[in-house]
């Protein structure tokens, strides 16, 4: 059913996505470049989880997380980088005003998502180096399934919040937005309706959904450096900031971005920034989180091997 002018409706039907580049020569540059970029991205993350699947050395917490973390970003690059491709293929630059919430909803979703379990991930850690005897009582599966579980429920939650607030606002009028995917502050400045409520809205679901949970991440690193520089051996020290990081630097990479472009609406208009802060959120950081954990991690390596090579045992 098409959106019908109206209080609280729209007389948009479909918004025009001017993409990356405006040059139709560049496009199948483009469309090649983002190719190889979503098949590596997505062979990288596929090959994380089935190593941490068929390798049981890998079969403990922090890896459990991993394997959710490379399904996130899976999610995250298949939410947008399709979408564009099909259209630079097609030469086509509209989407439609359904497709465009849907494609909003699942990218807050699946946002939301790896705030709480790059959080729950932190935790894993805070518990491993600051109290090693109750590790295995304090992150027992049953734990594990609960952190994945709340963080399913919080990017729901964020993820309809938005998409609901965004579908109380009218679009009358301009429909071309300067990105190659939907996202609120794009679309915030095609509304003819006024949008405060909205961008206090977006504030909120930030301090709840980033802020607190970066809290506790850099609550969680204190406690967990504190410990580890009580640590003598110059060798355990170094395992032990190994552990994290990995963690730290996936942790920078998202929150930077984040912050970027969700915390400076109404400042200006959209421009080749937000694009490059859009290609680094969902596609650069999906393709760089396999590398980041496996780069300096022996047992991941190893299982990345056998998996590659088809010689991995289950026993």
């Amino acid at each position: 059913m098409e959106p019908e002018s109206g209080p609280n409706r729209t007389a948009v039907t479909e918004f025009i996505l001017l993409g990356l580049v405006q040059t139709p020569e560049l496009w199948p540059l483009v469309f090649v470049l983002f190719l190889f970029a979503y098949l590596v991205s997505v062979g990288g993350n596929l090959s994380i989880l089935a190593a941490i699947l068929v390798e049981p050395k890998l079969h403990t917490p922090m890896y459990f997380f991993l394997g959710n973390l490379s399904v996130l970003d899976v999610g995250c690059i298949t939410v947008t980088v399709p979408a564009m491709l099909g259209r630079l293929l097609y030469h086509r630059r509209t989407i439609s005003y359904q497709a465009c919430l849907s494609q909003l909803f699942f990218f807050h979703l699946l946002a939301g998502m790896d705030c709480f379990l790059l959080t729950a991930m932190a935790y894993d850690r805070f518990l491993a180096i600051c109290r090693p005897l109750t590790y295995s009582t304090r992150m027992s599966q049953t734990v594990q399934s609960t952190l994945v579980a709340v963080s399913w429920a919080c990017g729901i939650s964020n993820a309809l919040t938005h998409t609901i607030a965004l579908n109380t606002l009218n679009f009358c009028g301009p429909n071309v937005i300067n990105h190659f995917y939907c996202d609120l502050p794009q679309l915030f400045q095609l509304s003819c309706s006024s949008i405060q409520l909205n961008e206090l809205l977006l504030f909120v679901m930030c301090i709840l959904m980033a802020g607190a949970p970066l809290v506790l991440i850099i609550t969680s690193y204190i406690h967990v450096a504190a410990a580890v520089l009580r640590i003598r051996s110059v060798e355990g020290r170094k395992k032990a900031f190994s552990t994290c990081g990995s963690h730290l630097t996936v942790v920078c990479l998202f929150y930077g971005t984040g912050i970027f472009n969700y915390m400076r609406l109404g400042l200006e208009e959209s421009s080749d920034k937000d694009k490059g802060v859009g290609v680094f959120n969902t596609v650069i950081n999906p393709m760089l989180n396999p590398l980041v954990y496996s780069l300096r991690n022996p047992d991941v390596q190893g299982a990345l091997w056998r998996v590659v090579m088809g010689k991995w045992s289950l026993t």
